[in-house]
């Protein structure tokens, strides 16, 4: 028996806090509890109250005869504290504590949540909250309404966690709007025991729970362990869907740093990492929140990304086409069999093609047909349907007809019944077939595109892991010697060396500290070369006019050398200008980037995109988190924008996407190897065609300047 049953299926509640007074939360949660039917038996707790709505009241929870599951606290935090510990001592399984003024308002309050989270892990009773909405449970088998929210939801395959009270009465009337019901649904708060992950595997478990929808503010937990077992959850034969929505979604948290990185890694971005590779489907509104949810609660799956369109009108045919080709999605081609059978069915004036026109005065029959007509396609994988009221528009007698073919086929069904007042009763009982119906046709492309996308997940290519090898001893002799002697950003040289010993392909160079030198060192390396102001504070070169590139003979040299050091001196002049760096120029290549930041409640996350001088314009970069392998490689690098051009384009030889995969991997295993590594850029790494491996052509790593005279080597990742 899990412990988180005392909370979702209690048999009997102690409401502490219970109160005569109508508008009350103490009042007002025992009434929710009391008028909607709860099947278990019901506490109330006030010592100075004979009894609350009829029902005979109890001084104190040690003097209720019975044994209680589940303690619903509505009391300020030191009356709370002292009911936690009266609660313990009763053998109370679950606790949650309604009221505010803990952890969110700090002092004392913070000190209390502390306190009480202590007793409770102690005792092993698990606990909710506190500055929460409650919990509800719509089963018939429970009925259980323990919140402040006077609406109980419909019983449904859908569950829900919420980090905000507030947000929770808003979903649950707009959930009762669309007739959208739900398994379990509960509020957090400030998470001082529950929190998301022991949700997740909770409704893991569940039976009557197959889609799961959260709102996150933050997250409690490292990102590795809730990547790990939310994966495991999502994937596999018997998935749970989780569609989230995250607060905080703006560019803010990105912040000023020494490396590209650094400034585009903000928590938004990496929290689209950690949603990504748990599996977990990210929605930009509440609205978009249901959409999904309620595709994903119909329990049918397109096997493909081909989709037929039915429509009584034209222009919303070609928004959903728009939308459904933006969403990842392909029209259907029909076949001549199809063409033909639909033929027998609509006029003259109809489109038989993708999308299907059955004209505005379709009855339901004609849709009848036409939609079992494209639905008996193989190259069909899923149908949406949109209906326009017009004066002869059946709604209610063509929603019959897709509820009776919906339930005989294994391809989905999505709906657009667009309107409000003429469609309502087709498209409440589309709802209660569980047929998923929207307002407009964008939003029902839009959902199909998630369910498929869903679908990819469960079916993605799983590849052996690499074995890759690395000189880890080497590496930490070069990062400890700065750090013993203070310095905290490497040089290019160091920095490079370090990169060979994992795997990364440097090019020869050499440190001038005259022109004399630097001609020397380029007709020793062969021309062309490229060359490099060399300076701890002067981190982007190029802004500093510290580089100069295809230098093809002694003299270009030698002027390169003293136009370098003159704009270094200019643009910083108190900068420690060390000399130049002559490099062999790198042979052509696709520009990428790759790099690493440190964020204190991620730990370090792996940037890439495309590279070079315009990164932070175009910003099209992904970040992940760890556990990083071969498989979050490969999706990292498939996920950006410019993918295509590294697989070639206009008949250009594609790049060696294998090798910037086993670079990435390489790049993780160096940072947990050594955690003390706070930002890294690889920019540009050039990605040469396929078989011919990458060049790293420039290299920033800043370490943590705290970690004087300490180096950590930790185990790697890869």
């Amino acid at each position: 028996m899990d412990k988180l049953d005392a909370i979702f299926a209690p048999e009997t509640i102690a409401v502490i806090g219970a109160s005569t007074q109508k508008g009350k939360v103490g009042h007002d949660i025992f009434a929710n509890i009391l008028s909607n039917g709860y099947k278990g038996t019901l506490y109330p707790v006030n010592p100075k109250a004979r009894s609350v709505l009829s029902v005979k009241c109890y001084t104190s929870i040690g003097n209720i005869p019975d044994p209680i599951d589940l303690a619903m606290i509505i009391l300020p935090p030191k009356a709370a504290l002292a009911s936690v510990q009266e609660c313990i001592n009763k053998g109370v399984k679950g606790i949650v504590i309604v009221s505010a003024g803990f952890k969110e308002v700090g002092g004392e309050g913070a000190d209390i949540e502390k306190q009480i989270k202590v007793l409770c892990n102690k005792a092993g009773v698990r606990l909710v909250g506190p500055n929460c909405l409650g919990v509800i449970n719509p089963s018939p088998k429970v009925s259980l309404n323990a919140s402040f929210s006077a609406r109980m939801p419909e019983p449904g395959n859908v569950s829900f966690i919420s980090q905000s009270g507030a947000l929770c009465t808003a979903v649950l009337d707009y959930a009762a709007d669309k007739g959208f019901g739900f398994s379990k649904f509960i509020s957090i708060g400030n998470k001082a025991d529950v929190d998301e992950l022991d949700l997740l595997r909770y409704y893991h478990k569940d039976p009557d729970t197959d889609v799961v929808m959260i709102y996150m503010e933050e997250l409690s937990r490292s990102a590795e362990e809730f990547i790990t077992e939310v994966r495991k959850m999502t994937s596999g034969t018997n998935p749970t869907h989780v569609i989230a929505i995250k607060s905080g979604s703006s560019a803010a948290g990105a912040r000023a740093a020494a490396s590209h990185t650094g400034a585009l890694a903000g928590a938004d971005v990496i929290y689209d990492g950690l949603f990504t590779m748990a599996g977990i489907l990210r929605c930009k509104t509440v609205n978009q929140l249901f959409d999904y949810a309620q595709a994903f609660a119909g329990n049918k799956y397109p096997t493909g990304d081909h989709v037929a369109i039915v429509t009584n009108a034209g222009g919303p045919g070609i928004m959903a086409t728009d939308m459904s080709e933006q969403s990842g999605l392909k029209l259907a081609q029909f076949s001549e069999e199809t063409i033909t059978e639909l033929k027998k069915y609509l006029p003259s004036t109809a489109n038989f093609h993708n999308p299907v026109d059955v004209i505005g005065d379709a009855a339901k029959d004609r849709y009848e047909n036409t939609l079992a007509t494209v639905l008996a396609d193989r190259g069909v994988d899923a149908v949406l349907i949109i209906l326009t009221p017009q004066s002869m528009t059946d709604a209610i007698g063509t929603a019959e007809s897709i509820v009776r073919i919906a339930e005989n086929t294994i391809k989905p069904i999505l709906c657009a019944f667009m309107g409000i007042v003429d469609v309502s009763d087709g498209v409440k009982l589309l709802q209660k077939h569980k047929v998923p119906v929207y307002q407009f046709p964008e939003s029902a492309a839009r959902s199909l595109g998630a369910l498929r996308e869903g679908m990819k997940w469960l079916f993605r290519k799983i590849l052996p892991p690499y074995n890759l090898v690395y000189d880890k001893e080497k590496a930490g002799r070069i990062i400890e010697q700065y750090l013993s002697q203070g310095r905290f950003v490497l040089g290019e040289l160091d920095g490079n060396e370090i990169l060979k010993c994992y795997g990364f392909n440097i090019l020869p160079m050499e440190l001038a500290k005259t022109a004399d030198e630097a001609r020397q060192m380029a007709e020793k390396l062969g021309y062309p070369v490229v060359m490099k102001i060399v300076s701890p504070q002067i981190l982007h070169k190029s802004d500093a006019g510290g580089v100069k590139v295809r230098l093809e003979n002694g003299k270009a040299v030698e002027t390169a050398f003293e136009q370098i050091m003159e704009n270094a001196k200019k643009y910083d002049p108190d900068a420690y200008l060390e000399g130049v760096l002559v490099q062999q120029m790198a042979p052509a290549g696709k520009e990428v980037i790759l790099g690493v930041t440190w964020d204190p409640v991620f730990g370090h996350a792996v940037m890439f995109g495309l590279g070079g001088i315009f990164v932070e314009v175009y910003k099209d970069v992904a970040f992940r988190l760890s556990p990083m392998g071969r498989n979050v490689a490969r999706r990292m690098v498939k996920s950006i924008r410019g993918y295509p051009i590294l697989k070639g384009l206009r008949g250009e030889a594609p790049s060696d996407i294998e090798e910037i995969e086993k670079n990435i991997v390489s790049l993780k295993a160096l940072v947990d190897d050594y955690p003390v590594i706070r930002e890294l850029d690889i920019n540009p790494l050039f990605v040469h065609e396929a078989g011919k491996k990458t060049t790293v052509a420039d290299i920033i790593i800043r370490l943590d300047d705290s970690a004087q005279n300490q180096c950590n080597g930790g185990s790697s990742n890869a």
